[in-house]
């Protein structure tokens, strides 16, 4: 009998691709491998992620809060994470000899603030496991040959690829979602998720730069309501908070076609009236001192100077000749700063999505289709998302690892062969 390799075809050379890739080589010595990338350019996504650093994963302590962070597969992440997980991700690639770090707000990076370091780590392990890579090649069709007992993987340039398993890491893809259909799989819609938000308003017109650590976030007429800081930016706001906002929000905004009223807190004071007492005693209290010298409730000082402007305070006047007028329009700019959303703009280069393959349909303990045996899934392809801050590479991660993880059979082929001669 001729020996015969289990032959497995990866479908994406991004993070997913390439860990999932590497991880079935580890679990399967003997195995073929190739990863099949339609792009000119490998892990791409790694590469600008962080700008330039890669958020490698987040520092989070705590599976179940980690899965907290997703707001699409918060339910499905928390087993996978059981298994592999942030720490798993960060032992990993100490013991490639990449030494990552974390910081204060969690995130997590390579110590050298370079992102070709995990670019080269996971293509040097997988070229050590003599894993195949092949650019130009962008598939057209997926199916399964019920005379041959073969999954086969056709390209654009008319290339078929026989294999025992097909592992789909190609991240969010409306080609492969197409082919997925095909073979019986339900899609989420996809919409955007982790954009930021477009206002066209004088009253923040100049304040780009400026960040203030510490905002609430609430979006009118709906439940979507976010804390942390905000980034002024010419286009409109941003930072982690709107981020967050916009990942929690992304099918409720997408509905309203991204246009919606947004309401801001500077403080942590949740009545403007009983505020503006408050502001009434800071007047007696501050009495002679400048307005716009004495910045409050840690607001930058342009910032600061902005509100005071647009609740009629002259950037002259002292504490006791503010009109008690000016000063309610100042706790009520402070409290609930109303700016009208009128779109959205991609948070950098680093396109996320929610939607794809409905969760419904994947066994998550081996990140494999329910429908169709040796068919696997990894990463934004699925309908998972992140917010920001490192959770969306470790989706991909841990899916990766668990798809890679997966015990498989002998090859289909020499099954075959070894049942005709029993025959």
């Amino acid at each position: 009998m001729k020996e015969t390799k289990t032959k497995i075809i990866v479908i994406g050379g991004g993070a997913a691709g390439f860990f999932g890739a590497i991880t079935f080589a580890d679990n399967n010595p003997n195995a073929e491998i190739i990863i099949l990338e339609k792009s000119t350019k490998l892990l791409a996504k790694v590469e600008i992620s962080g700008g330039g650093r890669c958020n490698v994963t987040n520092g989070l302590r705590d599976n179940e809060k980690f899965s907290e962070n997703y707001p699409r597969g918060k339910r499905e992440m928390l087993g996978p994470l059981n298994r592999f997980n942030n720490f798993d991700t960060i032992k990993w690639f100490n013991d490639k000899d990449v030494n990552l770090k974390i910081e204060e707000d969690g995130r997590v990076f390579p110590s050298n603030n370079n992102s070709k370091t995990i670019i080269n780590c996971l293509v040097n392990e997988a070229k050590k496991r003599k894993i195949e890579i092949l650019v130009k090649e962008d598939v057209e069709n997926i199916f399964w040959s019920e005379t041959e007992l073969i999954w086969k993987v056709v390209t654009t340039k008319n290339k078929e690829y026989q294999c025992d398993a097909v592992f789909i890491a190609t991240g969010s893809n409306n080609k492969m979602w197409e082919i997925l259909k095909q073979l019986g799989h339900k899609i989420i819609e996809p919409v955007p998720s982790l954009f930021t938000f477009n206002i066209s308003d004088d009253r923040i017109k100049g304040l780009e730069g400026i960040s203030h650590q510490q905002v609430e976030l609430r979006i009118e007429n709906s439940k979507l309501v976010e804390n942390g800081p905000l980034l002024f930016t010419h286009w409109g706001l941003s930072g982690p908070v709107v981020l967050r906002l916009s990942a929690w929000g992304a099918i409720e905004l997408a509905k309203k076609n991204y246009q919606f009223e947004l309401r801001i807190n500077f403080t942590e004071r949740k009545n403007k009236e009983t505020f503006f007492d408050e502001l009434l005693n800071l007047k007696k209290e501050l009495h002679s001192k400048e307005v716009s010298k004495y910045p409050l409730f840690n607001i930058p000082t342009r910032l600061w100077i902005r509100l005071n402007a647009i609740s009629s305070i002259d950037e002259k006047i002292k504490w006791k000749d503010v009109p008690n007028n000016s000063l309610r329009q100042l706790a009520a700019n402070l409290c609930e700063l109303k700016l009208n959303v009128t779109g959205k703009s991609i948070f950098k280069e680093e396109f996320v999505t929610s939607g794809g393959v409905d969760l419904k349909e994947i066994n998550f303990k081996r990140m494999e289709s329910k429908l169709h045996k040796n068919l696997f899934f990894a990463g934004e392809v699925l309908n998972i998302d992140g917010i920001t801050g490192g959770f969306n590479f470790q989706a991909a991660w841990t899916t990766a690892f668990i798809a890679g993880s997966s015990e498989l059979p002998a090859s289909l082929t020499e099954q075959t062969d070894i049942q005709a001669n029993i025959t």
